[in-house]
């Protein structure tokens, strides 16, 4: 076997993923980080976000503002995985008594077509208002903030050059942090944001002597006399001391005044081409580092630093209508944007205001003044729609159109679009079907349609931008718009979502959070709980697609990612204690993204980082470890590493964290020397891990038969961690358990899909069921109930509690309801490998070839969703096989035991198929 992955020439894969995190969709999208609606990006690299909101209210009575921070009345209501077409449910009065469904329809990357459709459900005629509010959005100075990130520009005399502090060549540090090769949310390392630095950026680096910086540039002409001007930013009275070489070798005094300065030194002649220069530092405090300038030393004082004054308020330019069309023309944007809405009685507004949340409500009687100012900077530019008069038990539909380029390409657009024509309609009703089709399932799954509909728009409509990563700015799927930021175990849930609805943005979700082999920063994406969900994400799209370049393309990037979590890779501490259990508490302070967990807090409370364990992080990496020895073997490499790590942590589980009296593995104390000294007990004298933590060496594979029934047991067990709604987190007969916290006494999907996976391997259809069945059903009834896609669920009553339009750790409700409910779906447990599979047309027979690399005692569960009819037949390798339909064409297929490889087949028979007795 190889030894390493030849990349040679990867097919077209690789040339559209490779150095991006970006999503490939387009500039239109619902992209906004304030009130939900249309957003353009004039550009990707420059954090420019144009925003179009549309949001109804009763006329001069009170205006419903959809903002995306919190519940404000409006839903996600369809979506195209594209994002060509999106809704949004917007109730006025009660829950479809009074509402309007707006919806955004891309025509072209020039043009929207937006649609909101007023429904009048009750007895009264009612009179609305519908608001269109359009303003720019700037950088973001910190994650989840609207603060504003207020950058210079440097001018520069001919024949000069600038180098940015950031994209240096090298950062070597004297001591390294456990951070150095995992950064957090992929940031450069030292990169910081800072007002007045040239495009807001720059590096801190130099606390400790001997820290230093190297930087690789062209000069593209000779400078006969030079002069470097380094431009920093150091506290009030400290000095550092830099010794510069490679371009010049000197030593250089930078004197503190906590502001941006300068600090200048003369050179000699400057030759034209590649130049390096290294700064080391002399220690004792960091420096803020913009950049530096190389130019002619007669020329220094032309150099110019210019504040970019962020202008928020457009040029508001005629369009051919005046009563019903508007250009706007913003300072930072090349492009013009184009507004059209109809011909209802209007006005045009402008809030000069940093926010609309106040202002418009404030104002919602002020019918005379056009310009109204509320608190802070910004400008939003309101065109006020009303009144919109609504009969009885009747609904009306208005058409706008938003779109950019030139002014003279914008003003056409307007002049050419007309509100009322026929040809708007079919659109929308071809869209929102096509959306409707991609949930397509069997009258099994028909009560669960509606509420599968509203998941697949909450989770194909979260995301966002600008969100920053690797020095630039990208667009990015979040678990909920109240967090900005890359989730590293949310994303993969995202992922196994959206892979439920197009396969390709499930592919952009996994490359978001993986790095190009070698990266020095980040050996992944990581930001909050560090429980590697791509792995999960990677094996269900390559049993789904069987697709070699993408195996390819992922396994080096992959590899990186395992190696750092097993404490193999760069500055990883996660394998620092001499048990070989791992711990990622140096990168977070939640180990399995269950922010109460019990042990969890007591070993932080109790400052225990660095000698107590968890059980979760070495389970998931001995399945990681296994995921990617699969892998291996299928590209003909060798396996080694992985095979070590599967020994080495699972003996580690084994030997030191299992409980033989609590029938849970445990957190496993360590002493000053590393060694294991034995598990973390609560006061009561239990063990402290009866809960999700402890039943995680299921989701490994690496479990005793005695042992997986005593988890089974456990998991399944109503007043341990079953409920009526699900798997809590904390088993309910622990003396620590609580109803009432976050996730001790809550049900998540997420590790319920670890779970229902897991239990897949063992050949436990009847508990594998359970789980999907009953998380189907909580979901179905929130869904209807309040139009919200939960956090999670109480266990007194199982009502959707925390965020409101959560898709991240909510979304595996699509895999079960594909698994179950969809035809032309085979699931597989974590230890299958899907070499090749085939559906007939018509879904009533599908062929697959499988590997199992399971424990020789397992005998694995396959489901096949195939159309509803009578009279299947399965055989495995030609043999017939036992079978459960427990729906109509959907069949639990029990393998033998210890199955290796073989052909799974699936097909109508003259007589019924081979069954087991169970109901």
């Amino acid at each position: 076997m190889k030894d390493a992955l030849d990349t040679g020439e990867l097919p077209t894969v690789s040339n559209l993923l490779t150095n991006s995190h970006d999503i490939r969709l387009s500039a239109w999208g619902p992209y906004t980080k304030r009130y939900i609606g249309i957003s353009h990006i004039p550009a990707v690299a420059e954090g420019l976000r144009f925003d179009l909101s549309l949001f109804p209210g009763l006329y001069r009575r009170n205006v419903l503002i959809p903002n995306v921070r919190w519940d404000s009345g409006y839903h996600p209501w369809a979506a195209l995985p594209d994002l060509s077409y999106f809704s949004h449910r917007h109730n006025i009065i009660g829950k479809d008594k009074l509402y309007c469904d707006i919806a955004y329809y891309r025509v072209d990357e020039t043009a929207v077509i937006t649609r909101c459709n007023f429904i009048n459900n009750t007895d009264e005629v009612q009179n609305l208002a519908l608001h269109a509010a359009a303003w720019l959005n700037f950088p973001p100075k910190q994650t989840n903030s609207n603060e504003l990130l207020h950058m210079s520009r440097v001018d520069l005399p001919s024949g000069s050059v600038w180098v940015d502090a950031l994209p240096y060549e090298e950062l070597a540090t004297v001591h390294v942090e456990p951070q150095a090769n995992l950064t957090y949310d992929g940031h450069i390392r030292g990169e910081i944001r800072a007002d007045e630095f040239v495009c807001g950026v720059g590096l801190e680096f130099g606390q400790a002597n001997g820290d230093a910086v190297r930087y690789r540039f062209t000069v593209p002409h000779a400078l006969p006399e030079a002069v470097l001007l380094l431009r920093y930013r150091l506290a009030q009275d400290r000095v550092l001391r830099l010794s510069l070489s490679g371009l010049v070798e000197a030593t250089i005094e930078l004197k503190g005044a906590g502001m941006l300065t300068t600090a200048r030194l003369d050179l000699t002649d400057v030759l034209a081409g590649e130049v390096e220069l290294t700064m080391r530092s002399g220690g004792g405090t960091a420096v803020a580092l913009d950049g530096f300038a190389l130019l002619p030393a007669n020329q220094v004082d032309e150099i110019c630093f210019t504040p970019i004054p962020w202008n928020p308020q457009p040029e508001l330019l005629a369009g051919p209508r005046s009563g019903d069309t508007l250009i706007l023309k913003y300072e930072h944007v090349a492009n013009h944007y184009g507004l059209a809405w109809g011909g209802q009685p209007s006005v045009v507004r402008q809030f000069l205001s940093e926010d609309l949340d106040w202002v418009l409500r404030n104002n919602v009687h002020e019918h005379v003044t056009t310009t109204l100012t509320g608190s802070g900077e910004g400008h939003f530019t309101d065109v006020l729609m009303h009144p919109i008069t609504l009969a009885a038990q009747s609904e009306c539909v208005i058409y706008g159109l938003v779109c950019t380029g030139s002014q003279a390409d914008v003003y056409q657009q307007l002049a050419a679009f007309d509100p009322a024509s026929a040809e708007w309609e079919p659109l929308f009703v071809q869209a929102q079907q096509k959306a409707s089709e991609l949930l397509d399932a069997k009258s099994s799954g028909a009560a669960y349609r509606f509420s599968q509909e509203r998941m697949a728009a909450t989770v194909a409509t979260n995301i966002v931008y600008p969100v920053r990563t690797h020095g630039t700015w990208i667009r990015h799927y979040t678990p909920g718009r109240w967090w900005d930021s890359l989730y590293t175990w949310d994303s993969g849930f995202i992922g196994l979502g959206l892979l439920e609805l197009d396969t390709n943005r499930a592919i952009d979700n996994l490359n978001a959070y993986v790095t190009e082999p070698g990266e020095p920063d980040a050996a992944f994406i990581h930001h909050g709980s560090p429980v590697p969900t791509q792995f999960y994400l990677f094996h269900e799209l390559w049993n789904r697609t069987q697709a070699p370049e993408l195996l390819a393309y992922f396994y080096p990037r992959l590899q990186q990612y395992h190696r750092f979590m097993a404490g193999r890779l760069g500055s990883s501490t996660t394998r620092g204690l001499r048990s070989n259990l791992l711990k990622t508490w140096d990168y977070f302070y939640n180990s399995g993204g269950w922010d109460d967990y019990p042990p969890q807090v007591y070993v932080h409370q109790n400052r225990l980082e660095g000698r107590v364990t968890p059980v979760v992080t070495t389970a998931h990496v001995i399945r990681t470890a296994k995921l990617m020895r699969m892998a291996s073997l299928a590209l003909g490499l060798d396996t080694a590493e992985f095979d070590e790590d599967i020994t080495l942590l699972g003996e580690a589980l084994h030997r030191y964290a299992w409980d033989e009296d609590a029938g849970y593995f445990g957190y496993v104390c360590h002493d000053a020397q590393g060694y294991p000294a034995g598990l973390l007990r609560h006061e009561s004298g239990q063990n402290f891990n009866q809960g999700l933590d402890g039943v995680s060496p299921l989701v490994a594979g690496i479990c005793t038969p005695a042992q997986e029934q005593r988890l089974v047991g456990h998991l399944m067990s109503k007043g341990e961690l079953w409920t009526d709604y699900g798997i809590t987190a904390v088993s309910q007969s622990a003396a620590y358990y609580r109803p009432d916290g976050y996730w001790n006494g809550a049900v998540w999907m997420a590790h319920q899909w670890f779970m229902w996976r897991a239990l897949l391997d063992l050949g436990r259809a009847d508990e594998a069921h359970r789980i999907a069945h009953t998380a189907l059903t909580v979901w179905q009834r929130e869904v209807e109930s309040s139009y919200n896609c939960a956090e999670h669920f109480l266990v007194q009553n199982g009502r959707g509690a925390g965020w409101h339009h959560f898709g991240g750790l909510s979304a595996p409700v699509l895999n079960w309801y594909s698994a179950y409910h969809r035809a032309g779906r085979l699931s597989v447990g974590l230890d299958a490998w899907v070499e090749a599979i085939d559906f007939a047309d018509d879904q009533r027979s599908m062929t697959a070839r499988l590997k199992f690399y399971g424990p020789p005692h397992h005998a694995p569960l396959v489901i096949v969703s195939v159309a509803a009819s009578s009279g299947y037949a399965v055989t495995w390798n030609g043999a017939p096989v036992l079978f459960h339909e427990r729906y109509p064409g959907t069949l639990e297929v029990q393998l033998p035991t210890n199955p290796a490889s073989g052909k799974l087949r699936v097909s109508q028979a003259a007589s019924p198929g081979t069954t087991d007795d169970r109901g």
